[in-house]
């Protein structure tokens, strides 16, 4: 098989098993059997306890505390190893889904070469040599070998590999968007980067753990309860450990094997074999949605968010703002405006400033550089929110903020015109982003700066409105600008001015309030929120800052895709939780088989209790633990895929999934009991 076969074979979203995967879970499944790893799994443990008990009562016929036949003994082991083994094996489908993925990962890291840059010169080292700092120069049709900035040119890159998306994505030095993932591949022109990551600590190396599962710690609802299950399966093994000494008074003995029996089906087999498997399988399927998640935490708490706040430019919006028009001030005829717009944006790297001189051009306005290598570049900073430029022979230039470049001038001695504020207020109103355009002491005009709207923003807020989460939008645009965005896409409220403080205080706020976070983002002042936030997702053509920030980042750097991963997070709690369920309920039938059995040749009333009428005390106790062994791999596509998701009040979800699972976890296993019953007693 290719390894572009293997790939898709193992993310396939049709495809829930694969031979091979199957193969290497139950080869796995006879790996776990070691004690070693079973410890970890208290409930499994003591089934292969009882699997070792049952056999030293076969092969020892002599042993008083046995009453049955050997057969019995051997049949009570080899369902108690099949349940094991089913356990193991769901948790080694889990982890399989994810290894294939893996392992074309780690073929795309061995085989990358790096042609890393020193002193002008060019050297071939493998990419696993390259250290943080290193620059390496990647050419058309080569792999990036590492994760790193472009410091310098602009191609399409193909993300395929990390994300699955065919299309290129263009990248660049200067700006926010200028980080490139390590395994991704230029199919144009060529970059020079700078590596921004130690070996093992690249965003491929932390994929190919996260997918394989090697890195997945239990969350706290499920260490809470593995406690409560460990907690119940004490209280069973202190009730079955003191049950003899009850019998012993009135008068007659129990089988050990039938108390071994007794066990495995009073405590919660179930959820415990598959307990590992839905937490395993939460994480690959937010990595199936091409989201890396750092932890298993960051799945399990999006599946409680209360808020999600989210960055206007580029994520709400497509985020490159271009230069739609300028509009002169007063008498500032046209012409002079463009053509100062062209000086404060000729050393400005970013999209924006490039598509200023890019629209003057088109409309006729050149201007030639005269000496201005000795000029001043004013860098934009988000407490000046201004940039331009300081020229050696005279002239400041400078373009930004409305308000900031109005102080900037008045400060200087300048005067405002007075229909600075209506026209901006135009643009505004309009959606755009007015940025101010002065020369020394006059304000000339302002550029008509033109953002969009993402399409389906507005049903993908009104989704997670159905799911009561919050919507608050954060933008440094002035509030009538945010207004306009807020309304056109659809969220709950929105905070206008932002600055990187804003967005810590109001998730603090909520986060007083008892609500669970999420932030989504792209920048470097982006950061500090999404460290602070419950759930913090960063887009993958974000900055490193951003991704480093986060828990989870999103490879196709959707900001819509936190819909996908606040539903994956309430899929793992539910599917957890109806399971969980599932497993206790079914109990009640295991007990209407296995109680009576045990006492009804003591005490012939117990039979009243066999209401499945079953066909011996022997077939019964067999029965009922077959059942228990085959509902693991039955119930493993359920623990794989997840119990389906809709946007429903949690009131109106819990009631449907206790009809569903407590009910059916009453009722399946009377009828499956029975049906084994009749299928063994006709060989026994």
């Amino acid at each position: 098989m290719t390894m572009q076969a293997a790939r898709e074979e193992s993310t396939s979203p049709t495809r829930l098993f694969t031979k091979n995967m199957i193969k290497n879970a139950f080869v796995g499944a006879v790996v776990k059997l070691n004690p070693v790893y079973m410890v970890k799994n208290p409930i499994l443990f003591i089934v292969e306890l009882g699997f070792i008990i049952t056999v030293l009562l076969a092969i020892l016929p002599d042993n008083p505390s046995r009453t049955m036949s050997s057969s019995f003994y051997w049949s009570v082991s080899f369902i108690l190893l099949l349940t094991v083994l089913f356990a193991n094996a769901a948790e080694s489908v889990a982890e399989g889904r994810g290894k294939a993925q893996a392992d074309t990962l780690k073929h795309t890291k061995q085989e990358t070469q790096a042609r890393r840059v020193s002193r002008g010169k060019e050297v071939m080292i493998a990419s696993a040599a390259l250290r943080k700092g290193d620059i390496v120069r990647v050419k058309e049709g080569e792999v990036i070998p590492g994760d790193g900035t472009i410091i310098a040119g602009i191609a399409s890159v193909d993300e395929s590999a990390i994300t699955g998306e065919s299309a290129p994505v263009l990248k660049e030095a200067g700006g926010d968007f200028n980080s490139v993932t390590g395994g991704t591949t230029i199919i144009s022109d060529e970059l020079t980067i700078e590596i921004t990551s130690q070996p093992g600590e690249s965003f491929l190396d932390r994929m190919i753990a996260l997918v394989e599962g090697a890195d997945r710690k239990k969350t706290p609802n499920e260490i809470a309860l593995n406690t409560v299950l460990i907690s119940l399966t004490i209280i069973f093994m202190f009730v079955v450990i003191t049950l003899p000494f009850f019998t012993n008074y009135i008068g007659f003995a129990l089988d050990t094997g039938m108390l071994v029996a007794l066990l495995v089906c009073l405590i919660p087999t179930t959820i415990g074999g598959l307990l590992s498997a839905i937490g395993i399988a939460g994480m690959d399927r937010v990595t199936r949605f091409n989201v890396l998640a750092k932890s298993g935490r960051a799945v399990e708490a999006a599946g409680d968010i209360d808020t999600i706040i989210l960055d206007k430019t580029g994520t709400i919006t497509f985020g490159n703002r271009m230069a739609a028009a300028f509009i002169p001030l007063q008498s500032v005829s046209a012409y002079s405006l463009m053509q100062a717009s062209v000086i404060t944006s000729w050393k400005d790297e970013t999209p924006e400033g490039r598509s200023v001189i890019s629209l003057a051009n088109a409309r006729g306005v050149t201007i030639e550089e005269r000496g201005w290598d000795a000029a001043t570049f004013v860098p934009f900073q988000a407490e000046t929110k201004m940039s331009g430029i300081d020229l050696a022979e005279g002239g400041s230039y400078r373009k930004g903020a409305v308000a900031a470049v109005q102080t900037w001038v008045t400060e200087r001695g300048g005067s405002v015109p007075a229909d600075l504020k209506d026209k901006a207020e135009s643009i505004a109103k309009e959606g755009g982003t007015p940025l101010a355009v002065a020369v020394d002491t006059e304000l000339l005009g302002l550029i008509y700066l033109k953002d969009t709207v993402k399409p389906g923003m507005r049903e993908r807020f009104d989704e997670l409105r159905q799911m009561g989460i919050k919507t608050v939008m954060c933008t440094g645009d002035n509030p009538l600008t945010a207004a306009t965005i807020a309304k056109e896409a659809g969220v709950d409220d929105y905070i206008a001015e932002s600055t990187p403080e804003d967005k810590i205080e109001v998730i603090k706020r909520e986060q007083a309030q008892g609500k669970l976070v999420a932030m989504t983002g792209d920048g470097t002042n982006d950061a500090p929120a999404l460290a602070q936030a419950d759930v913090g997702i960063a887009m993958n053509s974000g900055t490193t800052a951003a991704k480093e920030a986060a828990n989870m980042i999103d490879l196709d750097s959707d900001p819509t895709k936190m819909i996908e991963v606040v539903a994956i997070g309430k899929q793992l709690l539910m599917t957890r939780g109806a399971l969980t369920t599932f497993s206790i309920a079914n109990d009640l039938a295991k007990y209407f088989a296995i109680i009576p059995a045990l006492f009804m040749l003591a005490i012939p009333e117990m039979n009243a209790l066999n209401i499945m009428q079953l066909e011996s005390p022997a077939s019964a106790i067999l029965s009922a633990l077959l059942f228990n062994g085959l509902i693991i791999p039955a119930l493993v596509p359920l623990a794989i895929k997840g119990v389906a998701y809709k946007p429903v009040s949690a009131d109106k979800l819990l009631r449907k999934n206790l009809f569903i699972y407590g009910l059916g976890g009453v009722l399946i296993p009377f009828l499956g009991i029975k049906v084994i019953d009749l299928i063994l007693s006709s060989f026994l």
